[in-house]
């Protein structure tokens, strides 16, 4: 009892300590995206005093955004989301007077420089402590002058100072478990703080972008409504209808002509098994039940396997989603599929889904003719409606030639 009271804390304070480490290398990368667009930032604000670097700014201001959205993104993984605060404006005078992209280019300023050096010692730290802690293991393989400690600061010659390393090492090792969650705090503490959007922000625009998203989804929930209704009424309601006539008649012919009622009985048998099997496709078309049993990678595998263009499907969900969450995206990944195969012309096609936080991610791809836009009758538009009706966002890329890619982003909770 007392041994396992004893693994405990410690198996938390190692999680805690890997998931530290983890955060850091992954901030020590958006703080090096930071200072690119920094740098690039910088190059432009100054070739614009001369006038050169004017065209340039929106799209240095562009880089700036999707770099403090990719750093959002990360910090929403662990622990509160970090909402952002909606379109903000890359011409140089907007952007002057607007509060969240100043906001914004402090936590880069910020990110870029401290965000870094933090993440930088972070790493640091478990790397001395490998080192120095193994260093008796290979000390002797190295030549005289360079069997130094991790950090170089005298060269060791004897065992006695083989075993000082050592004994550094574990000291690194005691930094690494006792800084690394204070230093993700510190790296990751002026992101959450900057990112989301102030006190000042306006948030009317995301009411009625929110308010706009629910009636497309109660008008896209009437409209599938409306499809099931005529699905039910002009296929399987006369099918039923049908069979019943044949029964009735086979039924009155019985004891007369029992050859041509078994005929009708046949025929409405035949009319049955159709009503059944239309019955079955409005259910699948209410809520795919291969999503049930197989979850959303099986689901995926089958649409892919069904589909005229040879599909590669990678799937990395470790977690069953929300069931509207994997619905949507499932008829998303369908209606992608069957446009592929009507309209593309495409001889390979790629599907992707990932979660990353609290957001499942899809990607379909096509080496087609591209050129596909959302007034072209393919679908898109309904694609859109349901993705917003989650809240979730959808980019189409398709330049004439192609490739063609959709992007989708659903949120799915932690």
């Amino acid at each position: 009892m007392e041994v396992s009271k004893i693994r405990r804390p410690a198996a938390r304070t190692r999680a805690a300590t890997l998931r530290a480490l983890r955060e850091l290398l992954v901030g020590c990368g958006t703080a090096l995206l930071a200072l690119g667009a920094l740098g690039w930032l910088a190059v432009v604000a100054l070739t614009s005093l001369i006038g050169i670097g004017l065209p340039l700014l929106p799209g240095a201001l562009r880089a700036v955004h999707k770099v403090a959205d990719i750093e959002r993104h990360r910090l929403s993984r662990r622990g509160p989301e970090v909402l952002s605060p909606g379109p903000l404006p890359v011409r140089w005078r907007a952007a002057a007077a607007d509060p969240d992209t100043r906001r914004e280019l402090r936590w880069l300023v910020r990110h870029a420089t401290v965000g870094l050096v933090l993440g930088g010692i972070g790493i640091q730290l478990p790397v001395w402590a490998v080192r120095d802690a193994t260093f008796a293991l290979w000390w002797r393989l190295l030549p005289a002058g360079e069997r130094t400690p991790g950090l170089g600061l005298w060269t060791v010659d004897d065992w006695p100072g083989v075993v000082t390393v050592s004994l550094l090492g574990l000291c690194w090792a005691a930094l690494t478990v006792g800084l690394s969650p204070a230093l993700a705090r510190l790296q990751s503490g002026p992101g959450r703080r900057l990112l989301a959007p102030g006190p000042e922000t306006d948030l009317s625009l995301r009411i009625a972008e929110l308010t706009a998203t629910r009636a497309a989804a109660l008008d896209a929930h009437a409209t599938e409504l409306r499809r099931i209704e005529r699905s039910l009424h002009d296929g399987t309601q006369n099918r039923l209808v049908a069979t019943t006539v044949l029964l009735g008649a086979a039924r009155r012919m019985l004891a007369r002509d029992p050859a041509e009622a078994e005929k009708l009985l046949e025929r409405a048998q035949g009319s049955a098994e159709q009503a059944l099997a239309e019955l079955r496709a409005v259910a699948r078309g209410i809520l795919p039940p291969v999503l049930a049993d197989r979850g959303l990678a099986g689901a995926l595998s089958g649409l892919a396997a069904g589909c005229a263009v040879p599909c590669r499907v990678e799937v990395d969900v470790p977690a069953r989603c929300a069931a509207a969450v994997e619905s949507t995206a499932y008829f998303v990944v369908a209606e992608a599929l069957t446009n592929i195969a009507k309209h593309s012309g495409a001889r390979h096609a790629e599907v992707e889904a990932r979660t990353r936080g609290a957001r499942l991610r899809l990607r379909i791809t096509d080496d087609g003719a591209g050129g596909a836009a959302e007034t072209g009758g393919s679908g898109l538009v309904g694609i859109r409606r349901r993705i917003e009706a989650l809240d979730g966002v959808l980019t189409l890329t398709s330049p004439p030639g192609g490739p063609t890619t959709l992007e989708v982003e659903l949120p799915c909770g932690s």
